[in-house]
């Protein structure tokens, strides 16, 4: 098997439990395919670089997957379908890291910092 990282832009005006829940059905899905959702991290709303279908805003999700190409290919089909993801993003990697993701370590620094 190998691993993936899965990065999931979404729309603005859902609630970030609404987002939660789309991050578990992903999941659920992934399951269903015979891949394994190692580790989830919301990053939060975030503004975007550029707008996307008129958005300037959207909540950034990143899943750490370990299985097949054909589970990944699956669901980006079901994620072209699916209005409330704007963009998404799956790269392979060689292993998966246990720590937290830059962008998460960076916001825990900076509530430190406070």
């Amino acid at each position: 098997m190998s691993y993936y990282e899965h990065v999931i832009i979404s729309r603005p005006d859902i609630s970030s439990t609404q987002v939660e829940e789309m991050i578990k059905h992903i999941s659920e899905k992934f399951a269903k395919q015979g891949a394994k959702v190692v580790k989830t991290e919301y990053w939060g709303l975030r503004n975007l670089a550029y707008r996307i279908k008129k958005n300037r805003k959207a909540h950034y999700s990143l899943l750490q997957v370990e299985g097949t190409g054909r589970a990944i290919q699956e669901l980006e089909r079901q994620h072209r379908i699916n209005e409330d993801i704007l963009r998404y993003m799956s790269v392979r990697v060689d292993e998966l890291s246990t720590e937290p993701s830059p962008i998460l370590a960076k916001r825990e620094e900076r509530k430190r910092r406070r």
